[in-house]
């Protein structure tokens, strides 16, 4: 199974930022954009793991994630991963919030409970709006000129992080949430 534990963005804020972004899918339509219903925060990517390990996963995530209080999460921006020059990724990216760094981390340490090597990279809360090849030069400079002077700002409470499962199937990829862990009290 291939899993993840991703914040989902509501249905409604799906649709706002897939209808905020069309300009820049119109500059590259042979991209590999993000559909609206599946646009959402990875939290952790867990890769490839057998069906026993989702029972497990959210007996140690569950604990981690009552530690943290319900969130008010705000999109605030556009950019690329690792580079706009070098674009592999276009995002749109999540304000900062020292709650959600925390919840991040507590979430990593009970990965470690898993038997799970910590991630060795900063974690930089995104959702992935497209995916382009290496030679994508060209095509990132004409999202990034269709970026210019596009707005993404909007909030929305975090209440849950959802362990996903990634499927491929002849219509392509989707998700399905396996389970909801809640997080603590509401603010």
């Amino acid at each position: 199974m291939r899993l993840f534990l991703a914040i989902p963005l509501p249905a409604s804020l799906q649709d706002e930022l897939h209808a905020a972004t069309r300009a820049l899918r119109e500059a590259a339509p042979d991209v590999r954009w993000t559909p609206a219903a599946k646009l959402h925060i990875t939290v952790r990517f867990f890769g490839e793991q057998p069906e026993s390990f989702v029972p497990r996963a959210v007996e140690a995530l569950a604990p981690a994630a009552r530690h943290t209080p319900a969130l008010d999460l705000g999109l605030k921006g556009l950019g690329a991963f690792p580079t706009w020059t070098r674009a592999r990724v276009v995002w749109a990216g999540v304000g900062y919030d020292p709650r959600l760094e925390l919840l991040h981390h507590d979430l990593e340490v009970a990965c470690i409970s898993l038997g799970l090597d910590v991630e060795g990279r900063p974690f930089r809360p995104h959702v992935t709006l497209a995916r382009l090849q290496p030679s994508g030069g060209e095509v990132a400079r004409a999202i990034r000129l269709a970026a210019r002077g596009l707005r993404v700002r909007a909030t929305f409470p975090c209440t849950h992080v959802h362990l996903m499962q990634s499927l491929v199937d002849p219509s392509g990829h989707r998700y399905e949430t396996l389970a909801t862990i809640p997080l603590g009290s509401p603010r």
